[in-house]
């Protein structure tokens, strides 16, 4: 056990060689890595070939039972009279003169300009009140007219052949998702009056970090674990008996979310060392989702992160350290309060800052809306989680990037360098 929270145990180190061996290993978790016919791969034997050659079997197309059988003998019937009927019909119609036939001139249903949009020079406005589609006459949208206003690079340029990547709608997309993060934030200190303190939130995040990495779970899980854990307390905020419960019960809510293949109930059972049975889980499942009113699409940093990454054309080395800096300040109470999109950008802004002191791009200010100085403050916050150890015994981030999987992130020179002390020891103006 640990300090405020009983019976959080190291059973996960043995999740590999227990459960982990048969019911995970092997698994692809990524996107559509798993979508294909099994039915396809089946052989079966031919026994009255001599050579009695392995012959693959044809995937069902549908299986059609004796009701759906009659039903299509009906159907047949009814559509050879129809075409019987057609056919007459056509041939009746041929002996008739021709009709008069009304012509309706077209009628353009679009409004033919729409408001344009108001003059701004401010790049982070233009990026905020740009809520909806917008398109004008010229068939360019608020976006593009922006872009084409103050020379931001348009990164969807190359993307507009993939439909994967949406290229169409992709800014509206990341408008919305910062409407959404402020209608699911979370309140700073919003522990205060209970039982439960930052320490024990932060030792339970830090634990359930070992958790989600040995499940070899998608880093969104994650997130989404640390966001149902916050928006769940900062409503019904429980005794310190029942947070690892609280823990675990939003782990699997997250991974039934985002994963193809969740964990087991009983795989969250075994971790927590049998503190809790398969009932106390499923209940507090129904309590978590039922107090968050089922609302899981609250965005999370990766969202932001990524699309700044594109923005900034950055390296694999600045992204990874975002992700880094991103997870640090997950487990850290007094930041728990910003609001994903501002912490993707610090992230990114200080991990350009670290690798080779780039600077902060107009064209990543306007994808990101957030300026320089509205990044400084917060920068400085993270900068100080990597100079300064606050609890040393909560290493389970560093631990994962310290692996080579990671680029051993955490193991750059850079994260040492006077630079950065002078950056993390500078004034906080916020």
């Amino acid at each position: 056990g640990t300090v405020g929270i009983p019976n959080i145990t190291n059973n996960c180190d043995k999740i590999t060689t227990r459960r982990m061996k048969t019911t995970y290993q092997g698994i692809s978790r990524a996107t559509l890595g798993e979508i294909g016919n099994r039915v396809s791969t089946l052989t079966v034997s031919s026994f009255k070939d001599e050579a009695s050659k392995k012959v693959a079997a044809q995937p069902l197309r549908e299986i059609v039972t004796r009701a759906q059988a009659a039903k299509t003998k009906v159907t047949s019937a009814i559509n050879n009279k129809n075409s019987e009927q057609v056919a007459a019909s056509k041939e009746h119609s041929k002996s008739l003169p021709p009709s008069e036939v009304e012509v309706v001139p077209k009628k353009n249903l679009l409004p033919s300009d729409l408001a344009p949009i108001k003059d701004s020079d401010e790049l982070t406005s233009l990026s905020k009140d740009v809520t909806s589609m917008d398109i004008s006459s010229d068939g360019r949208d608020a976006f593009s007219k922006a872009m084409f206003a103050h020379q931001i690079e348009n990164i969807d340029a190359d993307d507009k052949a993939d439909p994967q990547h949406v290229s169409v709608y992709v800014n509206p997309i990341y408008s919305y998702m910062r409407q959404i993060e402020k209608i699911y934030n979370v309140r700073p200190n919003y522990l205060e009056g209970t039982e439960l303190t930052g320490k024990m939130r932060a030792i339970l995040i830090d634990w359930l970090c070992q958790v989600h990495h040995k499940f070899r779970l998608l880093q969104e899980t994650f997130y989404l674990t640390v966001a149902i854990i916050d928006r769940y307390l900062q409503v019904k905020p429980c005794i310190k008996l029942r947070l690892q419960l609280v823990g675990v019960t939003a782990m699997l809510i997250a991974s039934k979310y985002e994963e193809m293949h969740s964990p087991q109930v009983a795989d969250f059972v075994y971790i927590t060392d049998n503190a809790y049975t398969k009932q106390d889980i499923l209940d507090m499942e129904q309590d978590i989702l039922r107090t968050i009113d089922f609302c899981l699409g609250r965005p999370h940093c990766l969202n932001f992160l990524r699309r700044n990454s594109k923005a900034g054309q950055v390296s694999a080395a600045k992204h990874m350290l975002a992700k880094y800096l991103m997870e640090l300040a997950l487990i850290e109470y007094d930041l728990l309060h910003y609001r994903p999109s501002l912490l993707a950008a610090a992230a990114l802004y200080l991990s350009m800052f670290i690798i080779d002191g780039s600077t902060w791009s107009p064209t990543l200010q306007f994808y990101s809306s957030y300026s320089e100085e509205e990044l400084i403050p917060l920068a400085q916050c993270l900068a100080k989680l990597v100079v300064g150890v606050r609890n040393p015994k909560l290493t389970a981030v560093r631990t994962k990037y310290s692996d080579s999987k990671f680029m051993k992130i955490a193991f750059i020179p850079q994260l040492k360098s006077q630079a950065l002390k002078d950056f993390a020891a500078s004034e906080n103006t916020h």
